[in-house]
């Protein structure tokens, strides 16, 4: 483990994490959770080992940084004849071995995915998809958390590199923010690392991208509200320089004039771009709610129960005299007080096909440079009823 840099466990494993040092059967067995017998078999290529069993016990070498070629299979059965401590491997020459192959080798199964911090539960979401699909392909996931005043994602992708990782999956990275300089993924593909981004498309980036549709999303939210005969509808999102809240911005001042007969600037007000997260929510649901909104469509639902507190703060129900929708539709938002309405990212869908493109990249067979668009569904639940005319503070 590096700062910054967490290996995932794979499914059904026991939560400890292996120390770098040198690898003992044990810590194989414990990673793959199998016994030290099967990881011996794998080893030595004999029959008896389920095909699955073997690809987890390969993923757990990979991780453990183990070159699994029939040299390193001879030296590891030499190595187990001479150990000293139950299951202690001697892999001294292996190690000089695989440092002179180079760090591509060194890395074989290992695939790198950058996210922002995973206080948002949908990022969670996003990696454990990612991590059980790339495990049905025999490759082990290193997780890349950006925290505040922590490693950058240049710093991150320097950190994976030098792991030799086969590819790196972006999620909502600097990819999304359209202040930032997309020079550093042109630099990245020089250097022979194929890579795939999620949310946030940028033309100047030339990759294969997959992104939710934002705009599809926020009009079927407000759609939603304007059936519940809302006319007074606003938009609480995060900043505008990133892609997806300015898609949602669009898609918002679309559906308002297409679908509630406003006025392009008059819908413009109803527009409050403010932080991610629940505080930001809080915010933009204070300056919206003076405007007289009885709808409230969040880019996120972190930003959905901001909303949902100010309201209640300024003695308005939920949904009784304000109805909220969010995004995301992220784990545990179904328990909450009321449960809320939300647009569901089709999260699984997304992890698959960026995972399938970046497959395809390392194999080399180049996906299309373009944007795979999933739609999200409307998911209503108890945070959304008929309007009512608003209470006035």
């Amino acid at each position: 483990m590096v700062d910054g840099v967490t290996d995932l466990l794979p499914p059904g494993g026991d939560g400890q994490r292996i120390i770098a040092g040198t690898p003992r059967l044990a810590d194989i067995a414990g990673r793959a959770s199998v016994s030290e017998a099967t990881v011996s078999r794998v080893l030595n290529g004999r029959p008896g080992v389920a095909d699955t069993t073997r690809q987890r016990v390969l993923a757990a070498l990979d991780t453990l940084g183990h070159e699994r070629d029939e040299r390193d299979a001879r030296d590891l059965r030499g190595a187990q004849d001479a150990r000293g401590a139950r299951g202690a491997l001697d892999v001294r020459g292996i190690r000089q071995e695989r440092s002179a192959r180079g760090p591509k080798q060194r890395g074989a199964g290992l695939i790198g995915l950058v996210t922002p911090e995973l206080t948002n539960p949908v990022f969670p979401a996003f990696a454990q998809a990612v991590e059980q699909i790339l495990a049905g392909h025999g490759h082990t996931p290193v997780l890349c958390t950006q925290l505040p005043g922590g490693a950058t994602e240049d710093e991150l992708v320097e950190q994976l590199v030098e792991r030799g990782v086969g590819g790196i999956i972006f999620l909502s990275g600097l990819h999304a923010d359209t202040s930032a300089d997309p020079a550093r993924y042109a630099a990245l593909a020089a250097r022979g690392v194929p890579y795939v981004l999620i949310n946030g498309y940028n033309e100047r980036v030339s990759a294969p991208f997959v992104s939710a549709d934002d705009h599809a999303a926020v009009r079927m939210a407000v759609g939603h509200l304007a059936e519940l005969g809302h006319r007074r509808i606003g938009l609480a999102t995060g900043p505008q320089r990133y892609v997806p809240s300015r898609r949602k911005r669009e898609g918002f001042l679309d559906a308002s004039v297409g679908l509630l007969g406003l006025a392009w600037g008059e819908a413009e007000e109803l527009v409050c771009s403010t932080l991610f997260g629940v505080e930001g929510g809080q915010v933009a649901a204070g300056a919206l709610l003076g405007l007289g909104c009885t709808g409230i469509v969040c880019g996120s639902d972190l930003m959905a129960l901001g909303v949902v507190r100010a309201a209640r703060e300024r003695g308005l129900g939920v949904p009784s005299d304000v109805s909220v929708v969010g995004y995301d539709d992220s784990q545990l938002i179904a328990f909450t007080d009321p449960p809320l309405t939300t647009v569901r990212q089709p999260v699984r869908a997304m992890a698959a096909a960026a995972v399938a493109a970046l497959l395809e990249e390392m194999a080399g067979s180049p996906m299309q440079r373009t944007e795979y668009v999933f739609q999200p569904e409307l998911v209503v639940r108890g945070s959304t009823a008929g309007a009512r005319v608003p209470r006035h503070h």
